[in-house]
This record gives C-alpha cells, structure tokens and sequence, in this order.
C-alpha cells in the first residue's frame, strides 16, 4: 500500500529562495532520516513564503502507514519557521 500526503506550507520569515531553501532542506533531511520516507518539494519552487511538500510512505500494514504519516506531519509542525495550511492524504 502507498501512502502519500501533498502539504501546502508557509515559510513567512524567508526573505530569499536561500532562506527557504536552508529551511526545506532542514526538514525534509530530517523528515527521510527519522521517518524513512520519500519527500520531495512539488510546487512553488520559485516562490520565497510558500512551497508543497510530497512525503510517500510504502507499507503492507494500512494503519503503521497512516501512524507514520501522521507523525511526520506532527514533526513538521514542530518546526516554528514553518507553517502547515493544507494537507491531503490518498492512498495509492
């Protein structure tokens, strides 16, 4: 089973694609690291405040997938520099 979830975030305080680079790679490094996930950022590359975070799980188990998903997001808002606004989850 493939879990994924598409999550639209704020970085207000990045005043440059440096700055929000710095804070994407902060996260999505720790993110693969901790949680043994894919991430990838998807949209608004070009943008300084806002991106889309893709995370992908794969598991036999439904509800470990859907556990570790639901963690990462935590872990995510864990981060003050970054805000969640939008998360969609689908099963593949």
């Amino acid at each position: 089973m493939i879990l994924s979830a598409e999550i639209e975030c704020f970085i207000y305080d990045a005043q440059s694609l440096k700055e929000k680079r710095s804070v994407l790679k902060r996260i999505t490094t720790r993110l693969q690291n901790e949680f043994n996930v894919a991430v990838s950022e998807l949209e608004h590359q070009d943008l300084w405040q806002r991106t889309v975070i893709g995370i992908v799980t794969i598991s036999s188990d439904r509800v470990q997938a859907e556990r570790l998903i639901q963690q990462a997001l935590s872990f995510i808002d864990s981060f003050p520099e970054i805000e969640r606004a939008e998360t969609t989850i689908e099963w593949c």
